[in-house]
């Protein structure tokens, strides 16, 4: 099998901290335009393995490939520091906590990077961000501050920001947990609205219902391992694993 066949490769992922093992030779592919959901516990490793997929968390051991070419090579330094810059360009991501810069409006938020490293005219720029907000639903709060917006216009532009580089990933890392509930819903919209463009996505959700209607696979890990994986369909409604189940029943319970 050559490193083209799957759009993202994960190969036998470790990541430890001293002694405690975050991840356990995680193997995982991901085919262009799929969406795929990342649900488990906490601490059971989601967010790190997310965030070794751009090499932000760097993996103890194991490679990542994104079309076709390895991410977490080892290279000397500032070979390294223009490769991962190169190949973050074309991963976007979207964390728990909006992460803008407060000193610049949602414009000067979204068109700081594409001028920056796309050396796009300020002109340009302005165009993709109106483009970029327009799509999130943000528009009317272009020339707005963070501190002027509610928690979920925050992540809408954070989402705008990551598309406006052209992203051939999204990743989105718990981006709706830090939202109060009546804001979920709103972002939630957003990404059911990049699922139906086909933008490939990996998702680390808590929302149980989001993952199932939207997703073409969920992962349930624990303990640094996936412990199983499948269509909703199945995960959600005929799991094999006890501790899968086990979760489920948890989650679900709660969220009744």
């Amino acid at each position: 099998m050559s490193d083209q066949d799957h759009f993202v490769e994960i190969r036998y992922a470790q990541k430890s901290y001293g002694s405690l093992e975050v991840l356990k030779d995680i193997s995982l592919n991901v085919e262009r335009g799929q969406i795929v959901a990342i649900i488990g516990p906490s601490g059971s490793g989601k967010s790190t393995l997310l965030r070794a997929i751009n090499d932000l968390d760097p993996l103890t051991g194991g490679e990542v490939w994104l079309d076709g070419v390895q991410v977490n090579k080892s290279l000397p330094h500032r070979q390294y520091e223009k490769h991962i810059n190169e190949m973050r360009q074309h991963v976007g991501m979207v964390f728990q906590h909006f992460n803008l810069f407060p000193h610049m409006t949602a414009r000067e938020n979204v068109t700081m990077a594409p001028m920056l490293l796309k050396r796009l005219s300020k002109a340009e720029a302005d165009k993709l961000a109106e483009e970029q907000l327009d799509k999130v639903g943000m528009l009317d709060r272009i020339d707005y501050y963070p501190s002027r917006l509610s928690g979920g216009q925050k992540q809408r532009v954070a989402i705008a920001r990551a598309l406006a580089m052209e992203p051939k990933l999204m990743l989105f890392d718990e981006a709706t947990s830090a939202l109060d509930p009546e804001l979920v819903d709103e972002v939630n919209l957003v990404m059911k609205k990049l699922a139906e463009e086909h933008m490939t996505m990996i998702i680390v959700t808590h929302e149980m219902d989001f993952a199932a209607s939207v997703c073409d696979r969920v992962l349930f890990m624990d303990q640094g391992v996936v412990v199983e994986e499948g269509p909703p369909s199945v995960v959600f409604k005929n799991p094999t694993k006890e501790r899968t189940r086990e979760f489920l029943r948890k989650h679900l319970a709660g969220a009744a």
